[in-house]
């Protein structure tokens, strides 16, 4: 019962963390796509989580079913087609400007914080990440299952002290007294949901597999779910309120920390740093597989194109990234999503009767 509980918590930390990422950890992501919106962004949020369980769990399912071993594989089998060509080489795009804006945060965060370079930011994050990027799926597990705890507590910590000493400001009259400042909730949401889905594919297919057990992943990412909605709806809450000076800078949650003095600030900022650093990790690794195969170059070689490239990218700025890039993959991952749905249902009788291993 005990290890099986573990496996929850770990497929639960490993979900969320490599979805939290560079532009959610900093609240620059849940500024773009939610708290511009105002009292419906938590409706949207809420709308987020449920699509995670549902879209996690048919991706899960095949994973286990077909045994694959990454998200390569899970195109080819939905769609082996040239749409699952065109999806794949989408992912990988994708995939690669994830990197890149986790790279260009990092040095957005550094530089915010320490006033270095942004440069310099970037190239610790690289340096650090490649020592990391040949370890396993248990890696991965041991980093998350140490950082995400980190994230749920520093964020509660601020939101504690939020509604202790700033009990006005995170009222429901204050908070229902910021106008909207864009309408469309709905596509911003599905927007989002998306895009996190499918780069979470690039790791839940592996940890599918390595897993075995559809009873123990579907736990796992129902609990990481429902966790990742709660540190969305705090987040949202936190930068409602600290409107409209949340929109001068590209680390928005740095500023809302401020008022709590430098050790709260350093405190999230290193969190900020880990959760962008396990994602990058998640990122590369699962690119640099993909081309291993796909064009028989040698994982190492792999890892330092990706990251070649992935650098270059990150050149273009943070916000920019977000703002620009982020959208799209969006609208582009919704492609993948339909081709899921299909297939779930065209295979759904023999995909709900799987037998469970011991």
């Amino acid at each position: 019962m005990k290890k099986e509980l573990l496996k929850v918590f770990q497929v639960a930390t490993v979900f969320i963390g490599t979805i939290v990422g560079a532009g959610l950890a900093s609240g620059k992501e849940i500024t773009e796509f939610f708290t511009q919106y105002g009292l419906s962004s938590f409706l949207g949020i809420i709308g987020c989580g449920i699509f995670y369980i549902l879209m996690s769990s048919i991706i899960s399912k095949i994973s286990i079913h077909y045994n694959l071993s990454s998200y390569s594989d899970v195109m080819n089998i939905i769609s082996p087609n040239i749409f699952g060509k065109f999806t794949g080489v989408i992912t990988t795009l994708f995939l690669i400007s994830s990197a890149s804006i986790i790279l260009a945060g990092s040095g957005a965060l550094i530089h915010q914080f320490f006033g270095i370079p942004k440069i310099i930011g970037s190239l610790i994050m690289i340096s650090v990440g490649i020592f990391f990027l040949l370890r396993d799926t248990e890696g991965l597990i041991e980093v998350n299952s140490f950082i995400v705890p980190g994230l749920v507590c520093t964020l509660s910590l601020i939101t504690v002290l939020y509604f202790t000493f700033c009990k006005d400001s995170v009222s429901l009259n204050n908070i229902s007294s910021f106008p909207p400042r864009k309408s469309g909730i709905l596509f911003s949401t599905i927007l989002y949901a998306g895009y996190n889905t499918l780069s979470a594919s690039g790791v839940l297919v592996p940890l599918s597999t390595q897993m075995k057990k559809t009873r123990t992943m579907i736990v796992g990412i129902v609990v990481g779910a429902i966790g990742l909605t709660i540190l969305c709806l705090m987040i949202n809450l936190l930068l409602t309120v600290n409107q409209p000076y949340i929109y001068k800078y590209e680390i928005p949650l740095l500023f809302v920390a401020n008022r709590f003095g430098n050790i709260i600030q350093a405190l999230l900022l290193v969190i900020i740093w880990l959760e962008m650093f396990s994602t990058e990790v998640s990122d590369i690794y699962s690119i640099s597989k993909t081309i291993e195969r796909s064009f028989n170059i040698k994982f190492k070689k792999a890892i330092f194109i990706v990251i070649g490239i992935a650098l270059l990218i990150s050149q273009f700025g943070f916000g920019n990234l977000i703002t620009k890039l982020y959208p799209m993959f969006g609208l582009l991952s919704l492609i993948f999503i339909s081709q899921c749905i299909v297939f779930f249902f065209k295979h759904k009788k023999e995909l709900s009767n799987m037998p469970e291993e011991k």
